[in-house]
Parts: structure tokens; C-alpha cells; sequence
């Protein structure tokens, strides 16, 4: 289901209104927009020493001769049909009709590309505003909001902040300044600081979330508060911070993620959009190029080619998709891909990405408060890959498909690491799209877009009379053996002849030694429009495993043969094989919106199943 589209946190009509996060989450069985504070998670303090900000002057630290926030924008072309949204977006609200999510950074940038002062003014007073109120709560002894939901929206205000104070600093008084500057620093020093937080003097610890993981989204704005407030300040302690501890392990991080894409799936791995902006931020106020250190960014541009649909307008929902349930491609999307065009050198894929950009079904930001990124250049032409497949080993993530048609026949598989919250527990997983869903998990067509749990997906559920002993993520006495974070299954990929591909994996290291399943082996064999599935295993005593599809449309039953829809399953083995059919709305129709999912059962030691269209 669609539901509105989550921005970066914005002002709304009156004082302290403020939108929720980067990605809109609403009920989850682990988590609210991430982890909520509830959560422990070890965060070392950076290893620079940063004073508490009581114990500096409470104004933009640093030399502010140094201070400021370069922008290289020649890549802008003031004559496009980006440009001219941009403008009328702040235009709009230079005019008093701010449109939904209006950033302060966007009348400050605006002002960088045509310095008229009502740029100034209107950014001056919404930063004001975000002070201003903050200061009023702070004052009451709570704290103000951009310390929600563990930090994650920090980024955001801060930039803001910082953007503004170093483009329109002209029009700010010394007072204005020195109270800017004291929320700022607060706020960047909590993050950094979870045990010792506080506001007014009073203490307000929170967990430090993700503060020592590059590979999850609120790390990255972090990283953005601390980029941004530290240049806008001329703070050498702060850039030394992001020399020094925060941007080595990011760098290391994603050397070691061949591939492309993200380890928290499809929907969470979007938050890329926030950090590809500051590799250009940081090169082109220090020189330094961290989005070419290692291939991540170029490799990302094939891993989401790969990743859409052939009908260009969805992608492989992998992990929590707590926008939108059903992954339609959106404007964050394709800004992802905007960036990373823009900062890799590579011609093959800036053409690939340039042909995306272009055939996609979102061919201009659809959302006024995304138009900023439409200024950023998309090519001319292009082509597709010329493979047909793509395996992202940093991942554990597989994409095929049978040719670079709108009708082709298109596979995603999962089998590598399983280490980040909004992953799943779909290890040896796969979907088939042709023309639209054939199998697919049953979480797309859920309310929240967060079920993690195995049921959902297309995977071989194990189940144990006794309850799952695993002690990894399965409810007390629940039979299902639930897959183990911190584990890494393998995937191996064998191309064929004439674009056939085998992908065999080792789901075993999913289970952590439970005893249930001493053996879990999935081969996928994928050629002429048809996907061939063998899986072989070991049980333990009490066991039994049940192969279950995920699918859109009302399965029909007869004999060893399955239609749903287009789809047509078979079950070549156990010839003996039982098959029911699961509702998933009669399990809770509030959660689920539609789907069925399809149970084999009978197999002892594996199952043989063929999958194509009707």
C-alpha cells in the first residue's frame, strides 16, 4: 500500500510541527524509525578530545576566517527545466505558500545560485524559528527535536543551521550568532557523546544508536551534522573528528562491500541519497575524494539497474520497505542514482546510469522538496548493461533476468551477510517478476512493510515441535526456526549459455548451530523464462521443513501443480508431496492486505520445484 511520502524533517505550519524521518515508519515487530532508545548499542566517544560545550565560548567555534561551506555548482545549467522548478519552489515560498517539507537549505542554496535577499530573509527566519524553539523547550528541561528518535533527523537541522549561518551570515546579529552556534555545537556534541548528553545543563543520555556502524542510515547524519557544522564553524576539532574516527571506518566499511547496494536492504538502503551528497561536500571543501577511495559508488549504479524491475517502474523489496510497502521507485531513488552519477569517473557507468535515469518511471523529482537534486545532471543516452545478471558479493544479493525487455523474466536471490536491523530473515529468498509479481514476499502487500519474520518470504520454514532453541529472534515457544543475525550464508553464480545462470547457496550458517537444521542447500537454476528450484537438507529429530511461495494472486490447486495467476509451480519432488494453501488475510486481515502463500510439505531431505508462466 502507498502511503504519504516521508521527506527530511521540516517545519509545518506553526512552531514545534515537525515531520517524521527520512523513511516513514509506522508499526514494526523490532523497530520505529530504526531502534528506538530503548536499544543498547556500544558507542565509543571519538578518540579526538571535544570538550563539552560548557567549557567552550558559546558561539560557532573555530577561526571563522576559516570557517565556510564550499560548493562547487558548475555542474548547475541555470537554463534547464530543473532549474526553473527549483527556482519556483523557493520562490513560492520566499512568496509566504511554503510547499510541504520546505528546507531552509533550499532558500540558502538558492540564494548561492541567485543572491537575491529574499533567499536570505526567508532562510534567516526559519532557522531562527528551529532555534528559537528549541531553546523554549530546552528552557522547560526537555530536550528539543532534534534529538529525536535517537538523533536520526540531526543532519538535517544542522545543515540547515549551517548552511544558512555560512550563506547568509551578513544578516545575522553577534547574538543570533552566539545562540546559534550553542545549539549547534550542543547537538553535534551529543551525538558523539550518548552518556554525557545533555541540554541546559540537564542530562539526557540516549543509547548511541549506529554511532560506531558506516553501514546504517542514521550514521549518516551524523556524519552530515558533523560535516556541516564543523565547516560553517571553521571548527578544526570537528574536522579533525571527521578525519581522524568518523570517516576511516565509513572508507574501510565500504571497501570491504563489493557490489554495490546496502546490507539494510532495498528500502533503508536509499539513505545512500544522504550520503553521496557529502563525498561532494567534502571534496570540494578539503580535496579529498572518499567516493572514489573504493568502487561502492560506481558499483551502486549497476546494483540498482540491476535491482528494478524490467518494467522500470519497482525494484527488489529486500529488507523493510517502511515508506512504501509495495517498492515502487520514488524520487529517492533516483536522486541516489543522480549522485552517484555525479561522482563517479567511470563513462560505462555514468552512460548505464544515464539510461536509468531516463527510462525509469520517475523521469523528475515528483516532490518539491526533491527538486534541488533535479540540478544535478542526468546525460544524454546511454544504454542498458549488456549482462544479464548481477551479483553484489557485499551483499549477498542477486539480480537476473532474461533479456532488457519490458516482458522480461526477471530474479532476485539473497544469501550472504545478515548483520543490520531492517534486514530480514530471508536468507535463500528469491522473487519472480514477469510483467508484474509472480512470487514475491508476502510483506509487500502487509500494512507496515516490516514483517521480518521467515513465513513471509520464499524460503524452505523450518519448524520444530519443541520450539525454536536458537535463542536468535523467534518468540518464546514459537515453532518456526527463526534465521541469526551476525551470520554470513554464501552464494555461489555459474553463467550459462545463451544468459542461463545457477546461483548455489549455503543457507546453513543462518541457523547458528541450531539443531533443527544441520544442513540447508538451495540451488537456483534460471534459463528460457524458467526457474528451477533444488533444495537438499538435514533435519534434526522433531523437524520438519515445509517449502513455501509468496504469491499476489489466489493459488489453484491440482495434483503436484500450482496456478496462481501466470505463475504455474510444480513440484517435481517428493512425488507424494501435500500442498496447501495459506490466506494471509484470515491470519490478519489488518496487517495483510491481500496474498496467499503456497506450502509444500513432505520432503525429508530436499524438493525439486519448477516455476514459469502459464
Amino acid at each position: 500500500m502507498t502511503r504519504t511520502p516521508a521527506a527530511r524533517p521540516r517545519r509545518a505550519a506553526g512552531p514545534g510541527r515537525w515531520e517524521c524521518a527520512f523513511l516513514l515508519c509506522t508499526v514494526s515487530l523490532s523497530a520505529s524509525c530504526g531502534y528506538p532508545e530503548t536499544s543498547t548499542a556500544p558507542a565509543p566517544t571519538a578518540t579526538v578530545d571535544v570538550p563539552a560545550p560548557s567549557e567552550q565560548a558559546a558561539e560557532p567555534s573555530g577561526d571563522p576566517a576559516k570557517a565556510g561551506i564550499p560548493m562547487d555548482l558548475s555542474y548547475v545549467d541555470r537554463k534547464s527545466d530543473g532549474y526553473a522548478r527549483f527556482r519556483s519552489w523557493v520562490d513560492r515560498a520566499a512568496a509566504g505558500q511554503p510547499g510541504y517539507a520546505f528546507a531552509a537549505s533550499d532558500a540558502a542554496l538558492m540564494y548561492r545560485l541567485d543572491p537575491k535577499q529574499k533567499y536570505c530573509d526567508l532562510a534567516v527566519r526559519m532557522v531562527e524559528e528551529q532555534v528559537s524553539t528549541a531553546e523554549g523547550v530546552i528552557a522547560g528541561g526537555g530536550r528539543p527535536a532534534v534529538s529525536g528518535d535517537s538523533y536520526l533527523e540531526v543532519g538535517p537541522y544542522i545543515s540547515d543551521l549551517a548552511m544558512t549561518l555560512d550563506t547568509c551570515g551578513k544578516d545575522l546579529s553577534p547574538e543570533q550568532r552566539k545562540r546559534w552556534g550553542a545549539y549547534a555545537e550542543q547537538a553535534v556534541w551529543n551525538v558523539w557523546h550518548h552518556p554525557r548528553a545533555s541540554w541546559g545543563g540537564r542530562p539526557h543520555p540516549w543509547t548511541g544508536w549506529a554511532t560506531d556502524n558506516p553501514g546504517n542510515n542514521y550514521y549518516y547524519s551524523f556524519l552530515e551534522a558533523t560535516m556541516y557544522w564543523g565547516l560553517a564553524s571553521g571548527s578544526q576539532t570537528w574536522l579533525d573528528v571527521l578525519r581522524q574516527d568518523k570517516l576511516p571506518p565509513l572508507t574501510k566499511y565500504f571497501a570491504a562491500l563489493p557490489g554495490g547496494g546496502s546490507r539494510e536492504g532495498t528500502g533503508y538502503g536509499a539513505a545512500y541519497m544522504r550520503l553521496f551528497p557529502l563525498y561532494r561536500l567534502w571534496r570540494d571543501a578539503t580535496g579529498t575524494d572518499l567516493a572514489n577511495a573504493n568502487p561502492h559508488v560506481r558499483d551502486s549504479i549497476r546494483y540498482w539497474v540491476h535491482a528494478t524491475v524490467p518494467t522500470l517502474d519497482r525494484f527488489a523489496p529486500i529488507g523493510d520497505q517502511s515508506r512504501n510497502s509495495v517498492p515502487e521507485l520514488f524520487d529517492y531513488h533516483r536522486r541516489l542514482v543522480l549522485e552517484a552519477r555525479y561522482l563517479t569517473p567511470d563513462p560505462a557507468a555514468k552512460a548505464v546510469a544515464s539510461w536509468w535515469l531516463e527510462n525509469i518511471s520517475v523521469p523528475q523529482m515528483t516532490q518539491g522538496f526533491n527538486s534541488r537534486y533535479d540540478l544535478l545532471p542526468t546525460g544524454d543516452g546511454g544504454a542498458p548493461p549488456t549482462e544479464l545478471h548481477y551479483h553484489s558479493p557485499g551483499t549477498g544479493h542477486l539480480f537476473a533476468r532474461s533479456d532488457w525487455g519490458k516482458d522480461a523474466m526477471w530474479l532476485s536471490f539473497v544469501a550472504g551477510p545478515y548483520d543490520e536491523s531492517h534486514a530480514h530473515q530471508d536468507q535463500g529468498s528469491f522473487t519472480l517478476f514477469a510483467r508484474d509479481w509472480l512470487a514475491v514476499t508476502e510483506n509487500i502487500w502487509s500494512r507496515s512493510g516490516i514483517n521480518q519474520a521467515p513465513q513471509v518470504h520464499n524460503v524452505v520454514r523450518f519448524e520444530r515441535a519443541d520450539g525454536d532453541d536458537s535463542q536468535c529472534q523467534a518468540p518464546r515457544g514459537d515453532v518456526v526456526v527463526h534465521q541469526c543475525t551476525e551470520t554470513v550464508s554464501t552464494m555461489s553464480v555459474t553463467p550459462g549459455a545463451a544468459g542461463a545462470l545457477a546461483a548455489t547457496a549455503d543457507l546453513t550458517p543462518a541457523y547458528r548451530g541450531n539443531s533443527a537444521v544441520r544442513r540447508w542447500e538451495r540451488r537456483l537454476d534460471f534459463a528460457g523464462r524458467k526457474l528451477t528450484v533444488r533444495d537438499a537438507f538435514e533435519l534434526g529429530a522433531g523437524t520438519r521443513a515445509v517449502f513455501q511461495l509468496n504469491v499476489p494472486t489466489e493459488p489453484q490447486v491440482s495434483g503436484n501443480e500450482v496456478i496462481s495467476g501466470r505463475l504455474r509451480v510444480r513440484v517435481l519432488e517428493p512425488a507424494n508431496a501435500t500442498i496447501r494453501v495459506h490466506d494471509w488475510r484470515g491470519q490478519d486481515a489488518s496487517e495483510f492486505q491481500r496474498g496467499w502463500r503456497i506450502d509444500v510439505s513432505g520432503g525429508n531431505a530436499g524438493y525439486l520445484v519448477e516455476l514459469d508462466e502459464k
